[in-house]
């Protein structure tokens, strides 16, 4: 069951992703970062409420350290995605969306310090594959140029999103795994819900007091900025579902064909031109990435 809702999330999350960098027209960084929080928290609401009150099903017990490991999981996706938009600045869609795929590098990492979960010696392999194909990335017409080219912003930007982004996938499951032993949909929501409900106060807040005018000019755009809420939630929404029915490995992994679609988009919607090597570069990305669960 996990296979069809992870393809599913990587469908919405690729839509609403390229939603948000065309706001970037109208929006600032952050602005469109804070779209897919207050658009898509009603939506969840909603969700909950139908889901709990007007179907009865029974609320899931919620223990004390579920609030932090959410806490902590909703400001992480915050910087993930705030880096991301960044990192399209910097070079563009797609390019930005692979140092983000880097992400499944660093669950891999963080499983082995944090939880023991170690990779094989080919897993490791594997990761060295995926850094190389990201320097050479951020070289992309030489690949010597690579070592002095390793500060490139838009590499480090795309890395710490995904840095984000995989805390945020850990912090998800550890989380919806705490809501006792009740379905995986309803845990799944009420950790999207309260994680949601978290980002728009946090994000809003900080967003009104630095830049109210930009705050204001979110709601002012809610016709492009709606169907970001809508993909976002919907995204979100399998990804949490995904992460609860199996480790966060697995499904950021089979998520990489996220990366197929970006440069799919990049190319037939956005007009954005890529060097053979990029793509070259991209494939080595890729098979690091599924490497390491493979091979790991």
């Amino acid at each position: 069951m996990w296979i069809p809702v992870t393809l599913a999330a990587a469908v919405f999350q690729i839509l609403r992703t390229s939603r948000q960098h065309q706001l970037r027209s109208s929006l600032s960084v952050n602005a469109a970062g804070y779209v897919r929080y207050t658009y898509g928290f009603p939506l969840a609401v909603l969700a909950t409420v139908i889901s709990f009150f007007v179907l009865g099903e029974e609320l899931p017990i919620v223990p004390v350290r579920f609030w932090p490991i959410i806490g902590a999981a909703g400001f992480a996706q915050i910087l993930g995605t705030l880096a991301l938009l960044r990192s399209f600045d910097l070079r563009d869609f797609a390019i930005g969306t692979v140092y983000a795929k880097t992400e499944i590098v660093i669950v891999a990492i963080v499983s082995a310090v944090a939880l023991g979960e170690t990779l094989r010696p080919l897993g490791w392999l594997a990761i060295v594959l995926c850094m190389t194909g990201v320097a050479w990335l951020a070289a992309p017409r030489h690949l010597g140029e690579a070592v002095s080219s390793i500060a490139d912003p838009a590499a480090l930007m795309g890395i710490l999103a995904a840095s984000g982004f995989a805390l945020a996938a850990v912090g998800i499951r550890a989380a919806s795994n705490s809501l006792s032993d009740a379905p995986a949909f309803h845990r799944a929501l009420l950790t999207l819900t309260v994680m949601l409900g978290m980002q728009t106060v946090l994000n809003g807040t900080q967003l009104f007091t630095s830049a109210p005018a930009e705050f204001v000019s979110v709601y002012k755009v809610w016709r492009s900025a709606l169907p970001v809420g809508i993909l976002s939630v919907c995204g979100s929404a399998g990804w949490a579902v995904a992460v609860t029915l199996t480790n966060a490995a697995k499904v950021r992994t089979l998520g990489q064909v996220e990366l197929l679609m970006a440069f799919a988009i990049s190319a037939w919607w956005l007009h954005e031109q890529h060097l053979r090597s990029e793509y070259i570069a991209s494939a080595m990305v890729m098979a690091g990435v599924v490497g390491v669960i493979a091979l790991g």
